[in-house]
Formats: C-alpha cells, sequence, structure tokens
C-alpha cells in the first residue's frame, strides 16, 4: 500500500542531519512491510495530480498557520476535499489537523491559551495517551460530521475522526524527545514562554504513547486497502 506524504514544512536545517525531515519521521514511526511511502513537498506548490495517486494520503506538520495567505493552503485544501470525496483514507498530524478541520468547515484560531510545548496527555475515549506536541494554534470549532475523539484541558479538539476515512491528531506522534529538544533550542527560545519550554524539558524521558497511534493510522490505511474508490 502507498501512502503519500504531503509535506508543509521541514525540520530546522541543524536538526535534520540526525532525525531527517518530517517525511522521514513519519516512515519510521509507520515502517511496515506493507507500506510504501511517496513524498510531494506541497508546501513548495509540488501537488499530487489526483488523490489516485497513492493509497492513503497524510499531511505534515508546519509552522504556518492554516489560517495564513499562503499559495499552497487553498490547493491543499481542495485537494482534502478530493481526497474525502474519493473514499481514500487520510491523516492529519499537527497543522495536517488543523487544515484538514478548516478544508472541512471547521474553525482554526491562534489559541488564547498560548503554546503546548513537549509532552502532553489526552483522553482518547476513555484511554490515557501521552504524546509529544508542538503548537499554539488548535482547531476551536471541529467541522460538520467530525467526531471529536481526543481532547484535554488545554486542546478540546485534540483529535478527530471522519467516519471511517479520516483521522487526524493536534499532537506529534512522530516527535522523538531529541527532536523536541532540539526545537526547544532552534525554534523556540524568545518565542515560546521560557517556562514552558523549561516544563517541557523536564517531562521529556517519560514514556510516550507514539506506537499507540501508529498502530491506529496503520489500521486505518489499512482497512481501506483494495476498497473501491467512492465516487
Amino acid at each position: 500500500m502507498q501512502i503519500g506524504i504531503l509535506q508543509t514544512g521541514q525540520a530546522p536545517d541543524a536538526l535534520r542531519a540526525a532525525t531527517g525531515d518530517y517525511p522521514d519521521m513519519f516512515v519510521q514511526l509507520l515502517a511496515a512491510p506493507d507500506m510504501t511511502f511517496r513524498t510531494w513537498h506541497v508546501e513548495a506548490m509540488d501537488f499530487p495530480a489526483s488523490p489516485s495517486d497513492a493509497d492513503g494520503w497524510l499531511i505534515t506538520g508546519s509552522r504556518h498557520g492554516a489560517y495564513e495567505d499562503h499559495a499552497f493552503i487553498p490547493r491543499l485544501e481542495q485537494f482534502i476535499r478530493d481526497v474525502f470525496a474519493s473514499g481514500r483514507p487520510i491523516v492529519g498530524i499537527c497543522f495536517g489537523h488543523q487544515i484538514m478541520a478548516q478544508a472541512m468547515g471547521g474553525r482554526v484560531e491562534k489559541f488564547a491559551g498560548g503554546w503546548a510545548v513537549g509532552p502532553q496527555t489526552y483522553d482518547f475515549d476513555g484511554q490515557t495517551l501521552r504524546l509529544n506536541a508542538w503548537h499554539q494554534d488548535q482547531v476551536t470549532v471541529a467541522p460538520p460530521g467530525a467526531q471529536t475523539v481526543a481532547s484535554n484541558d488545554f486542546c478540546r479538539h485534540a483529535a478527530l475522526a471522519y467516519g471511517g476515512s479520516g483521522f487526524s491528531v493536534q499532537a506529534h506522534p512522530e516527535f522523538g524527545d531529541a527532536f523536541v529538544q532540539g526545537l526547544i533550542d532552534t525554534r523556540g527560545r524568545g518565542v515560546v514562554p521560557e517556562d514552558r519550554l523549561r516544563d517541557a524539558t523536564q517531562a521529556l524521558g517519560q514514556h510516550s504513547d507514539a506506537d499507540v497511534i501508529g498502530a491506529r493510522i496503520l489500521s486505518l490505511f489499512r482497512e481501506h486497502a483494495n476498497q473501491p474508490a467512492q465516487t
């Protein structure tokens, strides 16, 4: 099964040599014998010709806001709607979570409560999961038809399910602790309040449930393998 990765941002230059870029992190998270991957750098206006170019789709994180004026955003929103219309599965992470919600009629805003950085705990329908996060924007209004399947006191719509074909998560299951520490050092200073950076650093090194989210994403993709596309 080929998964198309829609790359909407890049890891910092200072970290990329050690960690790889965002698509590399997802290839590692979702590594399985039945999965292959191809990346389109949509931030640079490199788009697939159609949803049929891959069996399933995944949208990465980005430094951009979904509500900002960038040439790739309207085109990506339309592609998201086209993927849903095709019946192929689609997954969004952080910015991917936000742009999916916005494309489908939800609202994304710069959250008044500020930043979530480092390990956070979420209630996934009664299951407590710990995942790394890095965001200030978040989905404040879920789109029609989407179900909120994870939340915490800081982030009401921390994960959304779109019937059986779409799933998105605000947190970053692909981010390891070393990468988060790298973000703190390269992107956090002077941008994120120091107390939140300090708390994040102190919380690193504990158990992560990234594998649980990785398994859920793989399950979504596999459930749609060999299913006929909708018209």
